[in-house]
């Protein structure tokens, strides 16, 4: 029987483990990639465990635990169990599921079940090739912007590298200061994940960009495949000295991605309204959405 104690933490070593098994089992959601769970294990504590040939993961915030399905080979038997030790969980919606095809798996094996829509952790997933061309009417307001920022601001981009990984640090610092990070929690614990990407950027093997405006650093982004056709992007972060800045950074990476990648993640809006607002003015070819499971729906079947 599947209990807590299998479970261990997410760490860097582990790395090349889920790259194998992702290769096999890939994702949609953002959520679940390694760096992501890596980046952000002070605040969600994402612990995993390998059984059957299938990764199951949790993670755990403010003492409460939530589970995901097993990825992997299809095993009704492990998928029970997940279930049973997810409604043994303190949290009210303790089972999540991050991709489509799991979803209905679930449902096949219990139809009665109901499945919540959870609209702030959708991840948003574009065209590349949309936000590298901008093209058309709908983007008109954005090239417009773009143009006058170029215009005004002289823009360099360039690779993150290990050179100027220290000044990237100190945008960062930069950053955080404007919107004082140190007062608002989500902000501090945003801070210490993009500070432990780059801190491992090597060895988590993801990529990046900067955007210097009149000389200095103004914009940064860190992005990697998701799967064969869809890269993520993890972070992005810009200074408020140029307007349009966030623009210049979303374009730069895409043009970037769209050599290889047919559609580009943006991950989810975590339901703040400003961030929603600005990533649906890029018209999102489609979200990947996310379903829970409720603590008392999975305890009527189990």
């Amino acid at each position: 029987m599947l209990s807590a104690a299998d479970f261990k933490p997410v760490t860097l070593s582990d790395r090349d483990l889920f790259l194998h098994h992702y290769q096999s089992y890939p994702q949609e959601h953002s959520d679940n990639t390694f760096t992501n769970m890596v980046c952000w294990n002070d605040y969600a504590h994402y612990r995993y465990a390998y059984i059957e040939g299938c990764i199951i993961l949790s993670s755990t915030i403010e003492n409460r635990t939530r589970y995901r399905p097993p990825i992997g080979p299809r095993n009704p038997d492990l998928l029970a169990d997940v279930l049973r030790l997810a409604a043994g969980s303190d949290d009210e919606h303790p089972f999540v599921i991050l991709d489509s095809d799991t979803k209905e798996w679930i449902a096949g094996m219990y139809p009665d079940l109901e499945f919540h829509e959870v609209r702030k952790y959708f991840d948003y997933v574009y065209l590349a090739s949309d936000l590298a061309e901008l093209p058309g009417k709908k983007y008109l307001t954005i090239r417009h912007q773009l143009n006058k920022f170029n215009k005004t601001c002289m823009p360099q981009p360039e690779s993150i590298r290990e050179d100027n990984l220290g000044e990237i640090k100190d945008f960062l610092e930069l950053w955080c200061d404007w919107k004082d990070c140190d007062s608002d929690p989500s902000l501090a614990s945003e801070k210490e994940a993009v500070i432990f990407a780059l801190s491992h950027y090597k060895e988590l093997q993801i990529s990046g960009l900067v955007i210097r405006a009149n000389g200095k650093i103004g914009a940064m982004s860190l992005f990697e495949g998701l799967n064969k056709d869809t890269a993520v992007v993890h972070f992005e972060k810009g200074l408020s000295d140029c307007k349009g800045i966030y623009r210049a950074v979303n374009a730069e990476t895409a043009k970037t991605l769209a050599k290889d990648y047919i559609y580009i993640n943006r991950e989810s809006d975590m339901g703040v309204e400003g961030i929603r607002e600005a990533k649906m003015r890029y018209h999102p070819h489609h979200m990947a959405k996310v379903h829970m499971l409720s603590r008392d729906e999975m305890e009527k079947f189990l």
